[in-house]
């Protein structure tokens, strides 16, 4: 099964707070004080049984393990199977006096693409509170060449400033990462297979956070 990890910020020491800047930016709270609440998914890439959580004991670090998010296109296989997602929910609580914003995020996976075949790999990030503030990114494969083999891949993340998106100002918020991957070929008789249910390969996702003091 492979797992999904989620690391909150400053998970070393603390520091103390530095005077925020003129723009409100700031360090990051103690991390004592950052927990995970709880956490659910959903998604055609992670349906009922086929999902493992693990909170550990400060609450500072999620896993998920997945056992039925993957793709797959060409002959013999159903249109349907060309693309999952799997949308998590972090219910998160933290200082009041801050915010924070989801910086950058790393990715690791397996393809196995013929010529003709493309996978994609989406991320879309957004807090419940204001669900119309998201940021995406994506990452492509083309297939062939080691791809038609089979490779582990990465996708790095790092969502640019002005793409910031920030928690709400108050003591919670609900931080969503709709994560899809999709299949595409113009090749009729080449096969594609994109996953990140591989028990032998690692898929870790590790979200680094800036912070900011909230306005009055």
């Amino acid at each position: 099964m492979r797992s999904v990890t989620f690391l909150l910020p400053a998970l070393a020491a603390a520091t103390p707070l530095r005077q925020a800047t003129p723009d409100g930016w700031a360090d990051g709270p103690d991390p004592n004080e950052i927990q995970i609440q709880s956490a659910t998914f959903s998604g055609n890439g992670c349906p009922q049984g086929t999902v493992s959580t693990s909170i550990s004991p400060d609450k500072t670090v999620i896993t998920f393990g997945f056992d039925g998010f993957q793709t797959y296109i060409g002959p013999g296989y159903n249109p349907t199977e060309k693309t999952k997602n799997c949308q998590l929910h972090l219910n998160l609580k933290y200082p009041g006096g801050f915010q924070f914003a989801v910086v950058d995020s790393t990715y690791h996976g397996y393809a196995q693409l013929d010529p003709g075949v493309t996978g994609t790999f989406y991320s879309t990030y957004y807090f419940s509170q204001d669900a119309s503030a998201t940021t995406t990114t994506q990452t492509s494969i083309t297939g062939g060449g080691i791809w038609q083999d089979g490779q582990v891949y990465t996708k790095a993340d790092t969502v640019p400033t002005a793409s910031y998106i920030y928690s709400p100002c108050g003591a919670n918020g609900i931080l969503n990462i709709n994560n899809r991957i999709a299949l595409t070929s113009n090749n009729r008789s080449a096969t594609g297979l994109l996953t990140d249910d591989d028990a032998t390969v690692a898929f870790t996702q590790q979200i680094h956070l800036n912070w900011k003091t909230c306005k009055k």
